[in-house]
């Protein structure tokens, strides 16, 4: 899943590397693994480093679910605290959504799971609507 969606042939600065960061042998074996296999299929060399873990530090709150904080009008309908939009999985899944990944159908299938009450679901399908369009 990783090597699908993100390219792994820029070299960028440190703040937007690709990497894969590991936290033990096995890990660090499987990520060189996967990423020998896909080398084996492409012609570009693959320049996404393989790190150990250490520290991590979250970015700032304005770098947090970026699409999402994109729409205030969202933010402000769905009324999501700054711990929210960094902890929630419905965050998540919400700037997923307003980023043009994912469908109506798929946000159907499963935004009983949200919490969200009917306005803000409709509110969502909304926004989701309009991202398809463009």
């Amino acid at each position: 899943m990783f090597w699908k969606n993100h390219s792994p042939y820029t070299q960028s600065r440190n703040q937007y590397m690709s990497a894969i960061f590991y936290h033990g042998t096995k890990q660090k074996m499987m990520a060189e693994e996967s990423r020998d296999k896909l080398q084996k299929e492409v012609s570009r060399p693959i320049v996404t480093k393989i790190l150990p873990a250490g520290i991590f530090y979250n970015a700032e709150n304005y770098h947090q679910k970026y699409m999402l904080r994109q729409h205030n009008e969202v933010l402000e309908k769905l009324n999501f605290s700054d711990e929210d939009i960094l902890t929630s999985h419905v965050t998540a899944r919400l700037n997923g959504y307003l980023g043009g990944y994912g469908s109506i159908k798929q946000f159907d299938q499963e935004c009983n799971t949200f919490g969200l009450s009917e306005g803000q679901l409709s509110f969502m399908r909304t926004q989701i609507q309009k991202r398809q369009k463009n």
